[in-house]
């Protein structure tokens, strides 16, 4: 379906921004686009009545044959997975305990994770951790971590270690996950790996994992959802939750239908595709941005091998006439708004992704790159907002709800 015969009307019936996303697979942007397959299954089974413990089951194969795990589980979100991972291995399967939490008496109640993986995804992971009544050790410094730190944090009371696969933990002297889950495993602590938005199924169980966490709505492209992958006993564990915190955070027949389908569509993918209509979006950027003053590019593979390549664009504001972020803050207003990836914006650049594109819309973010350059160049002062007050903006809009 191309952009000018794709429907779009929802968008206008609500008010909202047509936003392009260059960001990535951002939940603050509705994470990803759902595949056909998903849309499909929703639709159809939001009509119908199902055993919910069946359909769960039939999921679980699904995920068992993808990842190579024994068995696997649809949650509301990864980050609800984190949630459930934790309580289930704090209760195993004592429905007496699963009912009490997060009133942890009596039980291991302890979860190691390394300072330099204690990140926000829009929120702490550390806070999904704690919903649970679970207590967060930190492991090592932000900046070192060793395998004595996570060796010498070991008790008694130790129930979990999460380790975490994003670009936003701290990228060196990090303890790998291989000498993380033989050290936990020594000990016979269970390793919990939190890999969001990674296209890998198989190797962080490979590598000593026993829950691996991902999420159903970000390179798989189903709705809102997380899936766990793991032993039986262990992933039954988690399901049970369902009979204590884990009621708050259930999720529908459409989301397991809509996860299952998108996991079957991802068997049959062309992956090979993908990476080349991707390929030709950089290509038109570089194209674009090619011998503008102030403005280098450069190919930036993905942090955590994930096989995708963003454009990286670094700004220099005495030629080029405006500072990176708010190159980045004029992209993303007006009429044809593009959302680019600026979470390190204030080290002078910004990532363009392209994974989330529809057809043509490459097109439009060129062309929206070339006005507000355009514009700055022509400017007799630096567009340079002091990214102190950007900063506070940013943070006083958080509470502009409603309005």
């Amino acid at each position: 379906m191309t952009k000018h015969n794709r429907p779009d009307n929802i968008r206008r019936q609500l008010g909202l921004r047509p936003v392009i996303n260059v960001s990535g697979t951002m939940t603050s942007l509705g994470a990803s686009i759902v595949v056909p397959q998903a849309v499909e299954a929703v639709s159809a089974i939001l009509g119908e009545f199902v055993e919910m413990g069946d359909l769960h089951r039939r999921a679980s194969a699904a995920i068992a044959q993808l990842t190579g795990a024994e068995a696997g589980f649809i949650t509301a979100s990864c980050s609800a997975a984190i949630s459930l991972a934790v309580a289930a291995c704090m209760t195993g399967p004592n429905l007496w305990a699963i009912e009490r939490l997060p009133d942890t008496s009596g039980l291991k109640d302890e979860v190691l994770i390394q300072s330099g993986h204690m990140i926000s995804y829009g929120a702490p992971v550390e806070q999904a951790i704690r919903l649970t009544g679970a207590k967060v050790v930190p492991v090592g410094q932000a900046t070192s971590a060793s395998a004595y730190h996570l060796a010498g944090a070991i008790t008694d009371r130790t129930a979990a270690a999460v380790f975490v696969v994003s670009h936003h933990v701290v990228d060196y002297a990090q303890i790998p996950l291989a000498i993380f889950a033989e050290v936990a495993h020594a000990r016979g602590v269970p390793v919990i790996v939190d890999a969001a938005s990674e296209y890998d199924l198989t190797g962080f169980l490979a590598a000593g994992a026993d829950l691996v966490l991902y999420s159903g709505h970000k390179f798989l492209g189903g709705p809102t959802s997380g899936i766990v992958a793991g032993p039986k006993e262990r992933v039954r564990n988690v399901y049970l939750q369902n009979r204590g915190i884990g009621r708050g955070m259930k999720v529908g027949k459409e989301g397991i239908v809509g996860a299952l389908a998108a996991l079957q569509a991802w068997k049959v993918r062309d992956h090979d595709a993908i990476r080349a209509r991707e390929r030709r979006a950089l290509d038109c950027w570089i194209e674009t941005l090619e011998g503008r003053a102030g403005v280098n590019v450069s190919i930036e593979p993905d942090p955590t091998n994930n096989p995708l390549d963003r454009l990286k664009l670094t700004i220099d504001p005495a030629q080029a006439r405006i500072t990176a972020w708010d190159l980045a803050d004029r992209l993303a207003a007006g009429d044809r708004p593009v959302i680019v990836r600026d979470h390190e914006v204030e080290h002078g650049y910004f990532l363009l992704d392209p994974c989330n594109l529809h057809p043509d819309e490459e097109f439009v973010v060129a062309a929206r790159l070339g006005e507000e350059l355009d514009i700055a160049r022509k400017s007799n002062e630096i567009i340079a907002t002091p990214f102190n007050e950007r900063v506070l903006a940013s943070e006083a809009a958080i509470l502009n709800w409603p309005d």
